[in-house]
């Protein structure tokens, strides 16, 4: 996994826009305003949105993240060497979750999900 690995997975999703709100090299990944993917100056992974803190807790516990820092408990951070396929999901199930407390005509105007 690598910083371009994951700017490539989120480039593809619909409405999603990157920024650098705090300067100094991070990749925000927003839509609709909202992140859903963090990539920091310096941090050694990508941390995504779960479910909620008993999901971010359960992917702790199994090894496949660990405790995002600076974001609320209900993120995870998954470091670099993360498998790609699992990399993808969890971007898509933090898009997804995102993108789904979105009101209804902003995601109507996102357009569908891709194949």
């Amino acid at each position: 996994m690598s910083r371009d690995l994951v700017n490539a997975i989120c480039r593809r999703l619909p409405g999603a826009e990157v920024s650098d709100p705090w300067g100094g090299g991070h990749d925000a990944w927003k839509v609709g305003g909202r992140m859903f993917a963090c990539i920091g100056a310096v941090m050694p992974g990508v941390s995504v949105k779960t479910q909620g803190i008993e999901m971010a807790e359960m992917l702790i516990a199994a090894g496949i993240a660990v405790r995002a820092r600076y974001f609320h408990r209900s993120w995870v951070t998954l470091p670099w060497g993360t498998p790609e396929d699992e990399l993808r999901h969890r971007i898509d199930a933090s898009y997804r979750l995102v993108r789904g407390g979105l009101p209804k005509r902003v995601q109507a105007a996102l357009g569908p999900w891709p194949d």
